[in-house]
């Protein structure tokens, strides 16, 4: 038994969205068993936009009946039914929210006429619900409101089991592990079974072949998968549009991070732009104070008079600074990584040789923090990270030099890699801008043992 399902709402994304109209026919595979149709008031105002799209006003549903009115009767007649709707998950989780506002769980087996018309009757150029119809000789009456909606897919759906091949196909959909219910309607599957459990970029793309989103993941496969059950209302609407996914490998996350940073400016797919945010640059700075007992600091960058390094974040500053304390025996007290003590007991740096304690005079103390400060030149050098490659026979390697990102490659490691030429010749160019010098400037102090510096001389082979 099914139960086709069209509701009309105040478009507000899933969360937000609320059941202005809703339709369902109880189905047994031949004809109709029993029907409801009701407006819905959403205790709210609906928008202009959907009123000139579905023709239901605030004045028309102001003596409906409630979400939680109907409830009962929703219940009711898709009880041991499987939940049946063109982009069923929209309709399905809209449903399920509204319930679950109201303290009702609602679980039913679903099935999306779309996937099912895609794998079906497959080769027409577009799925929705109104060219389908136009295309099959559906009638369609009433478009845009939810009995017009509900018994046109009543019909298609008909058209679907009477099919060939359509007992196996339905089947296959109502596995609980098919993942079916779950993928975009215009995604086919093995689209999304191409995709790999390892790290890199995805791109999805529309009906169009245009990107509109590009990620990147440790595990592509198992990230994609987790944008299909995020129910927030800019996820819903990319996962509608999806009708392709292509992925490039990148082996490891820094690469996995600059290829999407690049592919984002090179494209910028639009649903990309709502992460678009400024990043605020932080600067680590020395002075002295009046005891002549020099100081390491860290402050936004537009408030430092002259940055020693700079950073894009307060906790990529204060491992920094950690790393310095460690290197030359730095006093945490005056690197303020600890504030308002009387002597220092930092949990990481515990080889301060007693600056504050008056252990250590000042003259030997600033010598340190002198070599330190020196030390920050060789941020200027040019030098490789080597991380994972895509397979175990390569390594990648993201250039940069002196202190700009030149771009990435991947080194077969057969090959020995003698002079900054031997790299240059496997390494693809990327431009440098603030978020790649973010991204590279906090994987230095997450993992320093990943950098080879050319400034030094010869290195030993990648």
């Amino acid at each position: 038994m099914y139960s086709i399902v069209d509701i009309e709402t105040t478009g507000n994304g899933i969360k937000g969205n609320k059941i202005t109209e809703i339709a369902i026919f109880k189905f047994d595979g031949k004809q109709v068993v029993d029907e409801f149709t009701s407006l819905v008031n959403p205790e709210c105002e609906i928008p202009y936009f959907i009123t000139g799209l579905t023709g239901i006003d605030s004045h028309m549903v102001r003596d409906a009946p409630t979400i939680r009115e109907i409830a009962p009767k929703i219940l009711e007649i898709t009880q041991d039914t499987i939940f049946v709707a063109h982009s069923v998950n929209f309709d399905y989780n809209v449903i399920k929210e509204e319930f679950k506002a109201i303290g009702i769980s609602f679980i039913r087996k679903k099935l999306c006429t779309v996937r099912l018309s895609r794998r079906l009757i497959p080769g027409y150029s577009s799925y929705s619900l109104g060219k389908l119809c136009s295309s099959l000789n559906i009638p369609i009456t009433d478009r845009h409101r939810a009995r017009g909606d509900a018994h046109a897919t009543v019909h298609l759906f008909r058209k679907l089991l009477q099919t060939e091949n359509s007992g196996t196909v339905f089947t296959s959909f109502l596995n609980a592990r098919s993942q079916e219910a779950t993928l975009p309607p215009s995604l086919n599957r093995e689209v999304y079974e191409k995709l790999p459990s390892k790290p890199g970029i995805y791109y999805f793309k529309n009906n169009k072949g245009e990107i509109i989103y590009v990620g990147k993941a440790k595990n592509i496969k198992k990230r994609v998968l987790s944008h299909f059950y995020d129910k927030s209302t800019k996820e819903v609407q990319m996962c509608r549009d999806t009708s392709d996914i292509d992925f490039e490998l990148s082996g490891n996350e820094l690469l996995a991070l600059l290829m999407e940073s690049a592919a984002i400016k090179h494209h910028y797919p639009l649903f990309n732009r709502a992460q678009k945010r400024n990043v605020v640059p932080y600067g680590i700075f020395a002075y002295e104070d009046r005891q002549g007992i020099m100081h390491l600091a860290f402050n936004k960058l537009r408030l430092v008079p002259k940055s020693l390094i700079t950073f894009y974040n307060t906790t990529d500053c204060r491992l920094f600074i950690e790393q310095l304390c460690i290197a030359y025996n730095l006093c945490p007290k005056y690197c303020h990584l600890q504030e308002n003590v009387a002597a220092c007991s930092h949990f990481r740096v515990a080889d301060c040789k007693g600056i504050c304690r008056g252990k250590e005079s000042a003259i030997a103390y600033n010598k340190r923090v002198r070599e330190a400060i020196e030390s920050l030149a060789s941020e200027k050098n040019t030098y490789i990270i080597k991380e994972k490659g895509r397979t175990n026979d390569e390594d990648a390697v993201v250039m940069v030099q002196e202190a700009i990102y030149t771009g990435y490659g991947f080194v077969p490691k057969s090959v020995s890699i003698n002079s900054i030429e031997d790299i240059l010749a496997y390494i693809t160019p990327q431009k440098d801008n603030l978020e790649t010098t973010r991204l590279i400037q906090t994987h230095k102090v997450k993992y320093p043992k990943s950098i080879v510096d050319f400034s030094t001389g010869m290195i030993k082979a990648v």
